[in-house]
């Protein structure tokens, strides 16, 4: 019988937006990369486990957050809060001139189903050019933060994966911020 070394309780992730942009000084930022493209510009932030996109165009801002807890960040400008739990789905309404949906989800593996999955996403990562962050966590466990793109004339698609090997969890987003006007 072998026995995990898995911390016992998850981290509480949160995904949070917000309707303005957020300062790179409340995050401890590991990778950072730039977008622009037609009439949107971008900044991607990596953290530890989490990540920040922060989207503008057509004079307005949007900033996509996922952090484990959020205390310490601003209320000012958030439009909605969720954990970062299962699966769970949000859409903004689309009266605003600037559209967000994403999905997130959540998942606890196994120690060998967890170490086949990282060796994976790092490969991805490699392969596709993705930006990411290869840390040793808390528990001294092999973690990864990475997030990808793709640009398209008025959207921007981003797909973010945090693997975190002290509980195990395997957190995926998918969001599409997207241009209405």
């Amino acid at each position: 019988m072998s026995t995990s070394s898995k911390t016992a309780s998850a981290p509480l992730l949160r995904m949070m937006i917000y309707s303005r942009p957020l300062h790179p000084e409340l995050f401890r930022i590991e990778g950072r990369r730039s977008v622009q493209h037609g009439g949107f510009k971008a900044e991607l932030w990596l953290t530890a486990g989490g990540h920040v996109a922060r989207f503008q165009a057509l004079g307005r801002q949007l900033a996509e957050v996922v952090i484990d807890g959020g205390e310490g960040l601003p209320e000012s400008g958030l439009v909605h809060a969720l954990p970062a739990i299962g699966e769970k789905d949000y859409e903004m309404p689309a009266s605003e001139p600037l559209g967000f949906v994403t999905t997130v989800q959540t998942e606890t593996l196994s120690d060998n189903l967890y170490q086949g999955t990282l060796r994976e996403m790092t490969d991805f990562a490699r392969e596709v050019g993705a930006l990411s962050y290869a840390y040793t966590d808390a528990a001294g466990r092999d973690s990864l933060s990475l997030i990808d793109c793709q640009k398209y004339k008025r959207e921007l698609h981003l797909q973010a994966y945090h693997l975190l090997g002290g509980s195990g969890v395997v957190l995926r987003t998918q969001s599409i911020f997207e241009m209405h006007a």
